[in-house]
């Protein structure tokens, strides 16, 4: 890359990064004065700093995916956009109503934070993907068949990646979040922490609801990260690395002071657990969902094996 085009570049990068914060707030007054009154702990860094943080790394992220993918325009633009409110707002507020509307989510704020997470998506990622120069369609890139998959593959494979996702997320959230005594008590469970079989065999019972929820969004993480996949012209590893970031930066909000979850270190529990573990799964999806797989050896070969004996 010479000189001038390194300067394209470090300019788009400013510039979106200065278009991102304007645009974030004009989503956020979706909220109004609806957000609870609770005072909220200091974050692990001040609001400006924390704003300039997430700014700067959704902007990266989001260039990344764009001039990565073989697609352009609306397409590249409608699919990102529902790729990305999956990510950051829908699946991630499904647990706000799960968790929070009992504690600090008011009925009338719920809908709302759905609302909030709109303006990011539909209208800086079209204009990222023009400032990015990826509006106009100049090449036509027939993508790869070795991404195709048969159906009954792809539901065998999503039915997979769901209880992946519930087992990652069980063993993170007892092993790093419920560890910590403050988030216990936070959700209405103080006192001394239940050994793990126990707790998972209680939960299983008692609130099986959670479980069914997980299992979902396990299902939901993987279809809004088939887009990214499909349309990657990267390598593999690559395309892991755009989407485990896509479902993991979301938590990197909770550096932030939050009066929805005011407790710093319930904040910061939650970080370590959802982002490490959405991480790792977004490697997963990836792995199984890149390419067509034959069979059990396939998974683990970096040459497809198995084929049929056809002309390819």
């Amino acid at each position: 890359m010479n000189t001038k085009k390194i300067l394209i570049w470090a300019f788009r990068i400013i510039l979106l990064t200065i278009l991102y914060f304007p645009i974030w707030i004009l989503g956020t007054l979706a909220i109004g004065d609806l957000m609870p009154t609770t005072a909220s702990e200091p974050g692990l860094v001040s609001d400006a700093n924390g704003m300039l943080i997430i700014g700067l790394i959704n902007t990266i992220l989001i260039i990344g995916i764009i001039v990565s993918s073989r697609w352009y325009g609306w397409r590249l633009a409608l699919l990102l956009a529902l790729a990305y409110y999956g990510s950051f707002t829908f699946i991630t507020q499904v647990e706000t109503w799960y968790f929070l509307t009992d504690l600090t989510v008011s009925p009338k704020l719920l809908p709302r934070l759905f609302l909030m997470g709109l303006s990011i998506p539909f209208i800086y990622i079209p204009l990222a993907i023009l400032i990015c120069n990826k509006w106009k369609k100049r090449d036509v890139i027939v993508g790869d068949k070795k991404m195709l998959m048969p159906f009954k593959q792809l539901l065998l494979k999503l039915g997979i990646l769901a209880v992946t996702y519930l087992v990652i997320y069980w063993l993170a959230g007892y092993f790093i979040a419920w560890q910590n005594p403050e988030l216990r008590a936070f959700y209405g469970s103080s006192g001394e922490i239940a050994p793990f079989f126990e707790h998972t065999f209680d939960t299983f019972i008692e609130s099986p609801s959670l479980i069914l929820l997980q299992l979902a969004r396990g299902i939901l993480f993987a279809v809004i990260a088939i887009p990214i996949i499909r349309g990657s012209r990267v390598k593999p590893w690559l395309t892991g690395l755009l989407v485990a970031f896509l479902l993991a930066l979301p938590h990197l909000g909770h550096i932030m002071p939050n009066p929805l979850m005011p407790i710093a270190s319930v904040r910061f529990s939650h970080m370590v657990e959802t982002s490490t573990s959405t991480f790792i799964f977004g490697l997963i999806i990836v792995w199984l969902l890149h390419r067509r797989h034959y069979n059990v050896k396939d998974l683990f070969s970096k040459k497809q094996t198995g084929l049929p004996n056809v002309e390819r």
